[in-house]
């Protein structure tokens, strides 16, 4: 940590700030628009997350080895943009996130399988406008776990609302990623010091493998939930 960093966290911590909310038992790992409109360097909303796709494609692994609920965020608006609100406006370069374009599909580093939801969002929350509570909610998901882009955007504001639907929430530090350093290092502070636990890849992948070996605490959806969620969601492009 730098100087003010650890200034800072002292005085958070003396005033009842920065406290752990740990992890439960029921992990679900949210993957935030790692699509190629964001993780092409050449893009206008990209940059380079090879070392957080590393990271994210190790997560995955594991999540797959204990059959736990897996969801990846894209952005994708209308051709006329009229579901991009006052969003598009602020930033103009979501204009390339065309429903079909290529630059909404998954990163192929990190591609989804089969069973592995990946929903369409309009706006930063993963949670906005999409039901993703209800989901997690359904299978008893206790702790999502995040990776994706960006740190300061729509990382940050899909953790703030995973706590505020009540779940433990864990950004794990070397998967997520920004356009630049001051933002993604001023908000992994903030995040950790108020609405999650930012976490090694080390200590998630530890956690991970225990629960995994433990056996059967899997959070995975039936048959009939599955094809609810695909039936009330439309925003649901992959099941």
């Amino acid at each position: 940590m730098s100087d003010w960093q650890d200034s800072t966290r002292a005085s958070y911590l003396a005033k009842g700030l920065a406290s752990r909310s740990g992890y439960g038992q029921k992990p679900a790992l949210l993957i935030i628009d790692f699509s190629n409109g964001f993780t092409d360097p050449d893009s206008p909303l990209g940059g380079d997350f090879t070392r957080q796709l590393e990271t994210t494609s190790r997560l995955l692994a594991e999540f797959r080895r204990g059959r736990l609920p897996v969801v990846y965020t894209t952005v994708a608006y209308d051709p006329d943009f009229g579901d991009a609100g006052v969003f598009i406006k602020k930033v103009p370069s979501l204009s390339i996130l065309v429903s079909g374009s290529p630059l909404v599909e998954i990163d192929q580093r990190i591609a989804p399988v089969e069973g592995e939801q990946v929903i369409v969002k309009k706006f930063a929350s993963a949670f906005f406008g999409t039901e993703l509570d209800v989901y997690f909610h359904g299978l008893d998901v206790d702790t999502v776990i995040i990776t994706g882009c960006t740190t300061s955007g729509c990382v940050r504001a899909s953790a703030v609302d995973s706590l505020q639907y009540g779940f433990q929430t864990v950004v794990v530090r070397e998967g997520v990623g920004d356009r630049a350093d001051g933002p993604h290092e001023a908000n992994l502070f903030d995040m950790d010091a108020k609405y999650c636990d930012v976490e090694s890849e080390r200590d998630v992948l530890e956690y991970l493998g225990a629960l995994v070996d433990d056996g059967g605490l899997a959070a995975v959806a039936d048959n009939d939930f599955r094809q609810w969620w695909q039936d009330r969601l439309p925003t649901a492009v992959r099941s």
